[in-house]
């Protein structure tokens, strides 16, 4: 979670002089660089919630941090290189606070030196025959495997790393074979037109192809390896001094920053256009319609990008070769200014094409609801909130609240007799669009408290006495719900309003944080980035933290999230959790919490889909957490053939269907007549959700609970 924080008033209490460092513009990365550090360090020192004390033992942890974001499977460096590194382990905190580049330059040389050589290694490895008769093993748990001691061990991990993937590559084709024999079989069986092709591959031919696929994927991802700038190491190594202050807390270059934004508003300016990268090239994906790709009729999916000229008078830059992400940023650019993109179509003809950008919504990140009929012949309303998006920049840019208001109107016509709201897999956002949503369904009250780093404790509060939707309210979430939405089920839940349903905890991010820029503290134009910075914790208005402890459901239902390691709780440096004095708050009766509970629980414990879900799930974390596999080819393939056989019992799972009818609101019928996209995207998102066990017990929920209004 972050907001629209002010810092004037706040940074009147802290000396300026102290966080300047830099007077005049950088001359060149290296001073920019140094010009970050110190910068990071202070912002960090004076204005983190939980400042740490810059010292060897922060020094060490910044270490151990940066390795494991580098080199997480210990596949480049070689022990000699960690020998090296190691001397500087303990002085960590004296190069960010003098700006010192000595162990960034060494490390990030090092990587790219060791690149070079395993990209070598690797053509060696291809170049001679793969033998998978050995029996030998790759150790797939990270903690467990040792840097290698030599280039000798390096060049064998790499092997096993290659073998490894050429065995799954061919079990991938095994199984695509198995599919397609499948349909054959049954349209022969119920003599229907054969149109089925079916070529089964010998083993060896598969490994053949396996082998190619493979030797191209791994040239592929050296080769963008090798594309990447340096300078973008510097954000990896910038964030391994932050993540360790809390994992929120994170610095943003300049792109990285204009990437959020785009996220957080849900809005782009652009052409509307995926773009793709595919072999060193670059690809024209999915158009947007109405956007002005899809307006100009000269281009299509597939097209490939040759070159792109950002601005009239600007040449036009080849884009052959070139990162996607980079090619991105030259088609986004001013809403209402010329882009011209020099595309090869797929006859081979060359073609220039001019369009003006414009504001381009990524509707997957905004609010979306629809009419659920249950079999008991009532209609509810279901709404999805992906993110609690906001437009701060704009007055009148969406955000989240607004958008579930138009819903809730929506539904309102349709007469539905209650609402079941999605917060499920949403990581949050903008703190203030929770009391507003809040403010939709019920009366005015306090619904977070937020405490700085000074002790302060202010109470937030929702002023809205008009709601607009006073009935049954159940709010289903995940292990993936963090932020906001744990604020939003954590104040229903305490004032009775909702029943909150889904995995027993949500995913515990109690912090709020706020975006810096360190241009603030400089005397220059030129663009440092941003720091998102930890500044506050939030406590629920009963005074208990949300951090690491999540929201606990009223009614718990387990998921594939459940037996992994999901949450704060399990990140090393998450902040701790406490609890301040709760609020005064007038707790509601709108329903029974218990006769609700135990109703739900005879339903679960009776739906034999549910509970063949929670053997599936217990058994695919069992095998996240297998230690070594073997690379013996005859093995292996007995291993897949085991799996295969427990995946048979789990096969259920995929044809189930929760028997809820979904009817979709006239504008939006109206609406998928002329726009092809949002009619597969609607489609799908049906098809989804009639698969859906949750959202079929969170109906039943719903309509145990009665109408209110």
């Amino acid at each position: 979670m972050w907001k629209n924080f002010k810092l004037n008033k706040f940074l009147l209490l802290i000396p300026l002089t102290s966080l300047m460092f830099c007077f005049n513009s950088p001359k060149n990365d290296d001073e920019k660089m140094q010009t970050i550090m110190v910068s990071v360090k202070n912002t960090l020192s004076y204005l983190h919630y939980s400042p740490k004390p810059i010292n060897d033992a922060y020094s060490k942890d910044v270490y151990k941090h940066y390795f494991e974001l580098v080199d997480p499977a210990k596949r480049y460096f070689l022990q000699s290189d960690m020998d090296e590194f190691g001397k500087h382990e303990t002085k960590l905190d004296d190069y960010i606070s003098q700006g010192d580049l000595i162990f960034y330059k060494l490390t990030i040389d090092r990587l790219y030196q060791r690149v070079d050589e395993i990209d070598k290694i690797t053509q060696d490895i291809f170049s001679k025959p793969i033998n998978l008769q050995e029996e030998e093993s790759l150790t797939l748990e990270p903690k467990l495997k040792k840097v290698p001691a030599n280039k000798q061990e390096q060049y064998n991990e790499w092997r096993k790393y290659i073998k490894y993937n050429i065995l799954q590559e061919v079990e991938s084709m095994n199984s695509k074979e198995e599919a397609q024999k499948e349909k054959k079989d049954s349209v022969q069986k119920y003599k229907l037109k054969d149109t089925i092709k079916y070529q089964p591959l010998t083993q060896d031919q598969k490994i053949k192809k396996a082998t190619n696929e493979v030797k191209d994927l791994v040239k592929d991802t050296f080769t963008r390896f090798k594309k990447r700038k340096k300078m973008d190491w510097f954000t990896v190594y910038m964030n391994a001094y932050t993540e360790v202050f809390d994992p929120h807390t994170n610095y943003y270059s300049p792109k990285d920053k204009e990437d959020f934004d785009t996220q957080f508003t849900g809005k782009v300016i652009g052409i509307g256009a995926i773009i793709q990268e595919k072999k060193g090239n670059l690809y024209l994906g999915a158009l947007t319609i109405g956007a002005p790709a899809w307006k100009s009729k000269q281009l299509s999916e597939g097209d490939k990008i040759l070159k792109v000229k950002s601005k009239p008078k600007d040449d036009a830059v080849n884009v052959v070769g070139m990162l996607s992400d980079e090619a991105v940023r030259l088609i986004r650019g001013e809403k209402g200014t010329p882009v011209t993109l020099t595309v090869q179509k797929k006859d081979g003809t060359t073609k220039d094409v001019t369009m003006i950008r414009e504001e381009v919504a990524i509707e997957d990140t905004f609010a979306r609801s629809i009419v659920v009929n249950s079999p008991n012949g009532k209609k509810y309303g279901f709404i999805n909130l992906p993110s609690f998006n906001a437009d701060f920049e704009n007055a009148k840019g969406r955000n989240a609240s607004d958008d579930i208001k138009n819903e809730i109107i929506k539904l309102k016509e349709q007469n539905i007799e209650g609402i079941v709201l999605d917060l499920r897999n949403n990581g949050g956002g903008s703190l203030t669009e929770v009391g507003d949503i809040m403010g939709l369904f019920m009366d005015a009250g306090p619904y977070v408290q937020v405490k700085d780093g000074n002790g302060k404790i202010q109470t937030l509060k929702n002023k809205n006495e008009t709601p607009i939707w006073t009935g049954p309210l159940v709010i289903m979430q995940n292990e993936l719900s963090a932020s906001a939405s744990e604020i939003l089920a954590g104040v229903m839940q305490d004032y009775g309003r909702a029943m909150i349903i889904g995995s027993p905890q949500s995913f515990g991010k109690g912090t709020v944080q706020t975006f810096v820029d360190l241009n603030r503290f400089l005397n220059t134009e030129d663009d440092f980035g941003s720091l998102k910075l930890t500044i506050q914790k939030f406590y629920r208005i009963t005074g208990e933290s949300t951090q690491r402890k999540g929201i606990v459901s009223d009614i718990q239902m387990k998921d594939f999230f459940t037996y992994a390691e999901v949450g704060e709780r399990y990140d090393d440096y998450a902040l701790a959790w406490d609890k301040i004095p709760g609020t005064k708050f007038q707790k509601l009766n709108y329903f029974n919490i218990q006769a609700l509970e135990k109703a739900s629980a005879d339903r679960m414990a009776k739906n034999n889909n549910y509970q063949l879900l929670l053997e599936s799930a217990q058994w695919r974390e069992k095998l996240d957490k297998e230690e070594n596999i073997t690379l013996n080819v005859n093995k292996f393939n007995e291993l897949m053939k085991q799996r295969k056989a427990q995946i048979e019992k789990f096969k259920a799972l995929s044809k189930f269907e929760n028997g809820l009818k979904f009817t979709m609101f006239p504008g939006e019928i109206e609406r998928e007549k002329k726009d092809e996209a949002f009619k597969k995207k609607s489609e799908m998102w049906i098809k989804n959700l009639k698969k859906d066990p949750y959202l079929q017990e969170a109906m039943n929920i719903v309509s145990d609970m009665g109408t209110k209004s």
